[in-house]
C-alpha cells in the first residue's frame, strides 16, 4: 500500500491548484512521491490527472490500465492532445524539460497554455531540473517536496525493515535510543535515499543493531557527497588541541547548551551563528571543527561555488534546497569558509547579471528569519572584499577578529603540535621557539614543526630546537610577505570586532 503524501504538502499543493496556476513546476529526484501527491490532490479536488512520458505518451494516471493515447509520445502532440480536454484536469509531463529546447515545441506549450487559462486545466512539470527556458519559466509556479521529518523517517524505517523480513529474517536488536539515533542521523534525507541507506545497512550482514550506526552515517554523507552541494567534515577537533582563542572558547561554552529543548524552554534565543574574521592560518577553520565537537553537533561545509550554474534561476534554487536540506539535518553546525570569495562580487558591480547579489540576499534573509537550530559559522580572510550587509548587527551573534597568536599562545602552539606528532614538549626550548617565531600564525608554526620533523627523519635523528629554529628562519611569515595588510587589517578589527583572544 503506498503511503499518503505529508499532510503539509498535500495542503499546500492543493492550494497551489486551487491558485489556477497555468504551470506548476516540481524539481525533485523523488518522481514517485510527486506523482502520488498529484494524484492524491485530483482525488480529494474530483480532478482527473493525464500523463504524459516520452516513452508511453498520454495516458489517464489514475486508472491502473489507463488506456494510452496514440501517438502521443512527441511532447508536441501531447500537448496538442491536452489542449484538447474541456474538464478541467491536470496535466502531468514528466523530464520534458530538455525537449523545450525546440522553438516549436515551446511554441506547443505556450499555445497550450494560454489554452488553459480559458478552460482551466493546468500544466504540471515534474523533472530533476529546473532547466526551463525564460519564457515559460515566466509561466511556472515552483512547489518544492519536504523533506521527511522523524516520525516520518521513523516510519520508513520500520516499513522497510518489514518489508526485508518478509523476504529474509532479520535479526533486530534496536533498543529505542538507538532507533532515535538512525532517525536523527537520517535527517537531510529524501523517503527514497533514506530507504536506501536502510537496506543498504542491513543487507550485508541481515541485521539491524547499534553497531551499524557508524554505516548509516557513512551512507548518508554518500548520499549528500553525490549532491556536492553539502558536505560532511569529520571534526574529532577538542578546543583543548587550539592555543588561545580563549575569549571566544568562554563564548561557546556559555552558549554549548543553548540548542536544547531545556534551553528554548527556559526562553533562550538559541545561537544563530559567529563570523571570526583574521589572518590566514589563525585557525578560524579549525575552530569551525571544534564547535562541532564540543557541542555534539554534524558539521557541514556549504560547498558555495558548487552553487553557481549557468541557467537562470538555478543558482538560487540550489541555493535555497541547500538552505532547507540544512535546516532539515538540525541542529548542526554550518560552515561556509572564506565566504568573501563565495559572495565577492556582491560587494561590487560584477558582470554576472546580480546573480551574486541575489543569492547573497537570499542567505541574508534566510540568517535572519530561519528558526531551525542551525548554527552558521563563517569564516573570512579579506575584509575589504566582504559585503557591508554581512557586517550589519544582528546578522551574526558575534563577530571575532582572530589576530596572529602572542608569545604565550606560541609556546602553546608548539607544544600542543609536538604532542600531537607523538613528541615531549619539554624535550624543546618551548620559550626560545616562541620568540623567535614572533609574527607567525598557528598554520605557520605546525608547518616548521612537519618541515623539522622530515629533516630530523632523513638525518636519522630526533627533532631538536635548533632544527624548529632552522625550518622557521628558511620561512618567512605572512606577517612580512603581507606586512601593509596585516596592520590594515588589525587597525580595523580594533573597534568593529571582539578579539578572540
Amino acid at each position: 500500500m503506498t503511503k499518503p503524501p505529508p499532510p503539509d504538502d498535500l495542503a499546500r499543493f492543493e492550494r497551489v491548484i486551487r491558485g489556477r496556476h497555468e504551470l506548476i513546476s516540481i524539481v525533485t529526484f523523488e518522481e514517485r512521491e510527486a506523482l502520488h501527491l498529484v494524484n492524491q490532490t485530483a482525488v480529494n479536488l474530483g480532478r482527473a490527472v493525464m500523463l504524459w512520458s516520452a516513452s508511453v505518451g498520454v495516458r489517464d494516471a489514475l486508472l491502473a490500465d489507463g488506456r494510452t493515447t496514440e501517438n502521443t509520445q512527441k511532447p508536441a502532440d501531447a500537448l496538442r492532445e491536452f489542449a484538447k480536454w474541456n474538464n478541467r484536469p491536470l496535466c502531468v509531463m514528466l523530464d520534458v524539460a530538455p525537449f523545450l529546447i525546440d522553438a516549436g515545441v515551446r511554441r506547443v506549450m505556450r499555445d497550450t497554455l494560454a489554452a488553459f487559462a480559458r478552460t482551466g486545466a493546468q500544466m504540471i512539470l515534474i523533472d530533476h531540473t529546473d532547466e526551463l527556458p525564460d519564457v515559460i519559466k515566466a509561466y511556472a509556479q515552483s512547489f518544492d517536496l519536504t523533506l521527511p521529518q522523524e516520525n516520518e523517517l521513523e516510519q520508513i524505517v520500520r516499513r522497510t525493515v518489514r518489508a526485508i523480513n518478509r523476504e529474509q529474517p532479520l535479526e533486530i536488536k534496536l533498543a529505542r535510543k538507538h532507533l532515535d539515533v538512525i532517525v536523527r542521523n537520517l535527517r537531510g534525507l529524501t523517503a527514497r535515499q533514506a530507504e536506501r541507506v536502510v537496506v543498504d545497512c542491513v543487507a550485508s550482514d541481515a541485521r539491524l543493531d547499534e553497531d551499524d550506526l557508524a554505516h548509516i552515517l557513512a551512507m548518508k554523507r554518500q548520499s549528500l557527497s553525490k549532491a556536492g552541494l553539502l558536505e560532511f567534515v569529520e571534526a574529532p577537533t577538542d578546543l583543548s588541541e587550539i592555543g588561545g582563542l580563549r575569549r571566544l572558547k568562554r563564548w561557546l561554552k556559555q552558549r554549548q547548551d543553548a540548542l536544547t529543548r531545556e534551553a528554548i524552554a527556559f526562553g533562550i534565543d538559541s545561537p544563530r551563528g559567529v563570523l571570526m574574521l583574521g589572518v590566514q592560518g589563525a585557525g578560524k577553520s579549525l575552530c569551525a571543527k571544534a564547535i562541532a565537537t564540543a557541542w555534539e553537533r554534524p558539521l557541514l561545509r556549504m560547498d558555495v561555488g558548487a552553487l553557481y550554474d549557468r541557467y537562470i534561476g538555478e543558482s538560487e534554487r540550489r541555493l535555497r534546497d541547500t538552505l532547507a536540506q540544512a535546516e532539515a539535518m538540525s541542529p548542526i553546525v554550518l560552515w561556509i569558509d572564506e565566504i568573501e570569495k563565495a559572495f565577492a562580487s556582491a560587494a561590487s558591480r560584477s558582470a554576472d547579471g546580480g546573480l551574486s547579489q541575489r543569492m547573497f540576499g537570499q542567505l541574508l534573509t534566510w540568517m535572519q528569519e530561519h528558526q531551525a537550530p542551525v548554527f552558521l559559522v563563517a569564516t573570512a580572510n579579506d575584509i575589504e572584499a566582504l559585503p557591508p550587509e554581512l557586517m550589519r548587527k544582528g546578522r551574526f551573534d558575534e563577530i571575532f577578529f582572530v589576530d596572529l597568536p602572542n608569545a604565550a599562545v606560541r609556546r602553546e602552539i608548539f607544544a600542543i603540535h609536538l604532542r600531537r606528532r607523538h613528541r615531549d614538549p619539554e624535550q624543546v626550548d618551548l620559550a626560545l621557539l616562541a620568540e623567535a617565531s614572533d609574527g607567525f600564525s598557528g598554520a605557520e608554526i605546525e608547518q616548521a614543526i612537519v618541515s623539522a620533523m622530515h629533516d630530523a627523519f632523513a638525518r636519522k635523528k630526533d627533532v631538536t630546537t635548533d632544527a624548529i629554529l632552522a625550518a622557521l628562519r628558511a620561512s618567512a611569515p605572512l606577517s612580512v610577505t603581507m606586512a601593509e595588510k596585516v596592520a590594515w587589517l588589525r587597525k580595523w578589527a580594533t573597534k568593529r570586532c571582539v578579539p578572540a583572544d
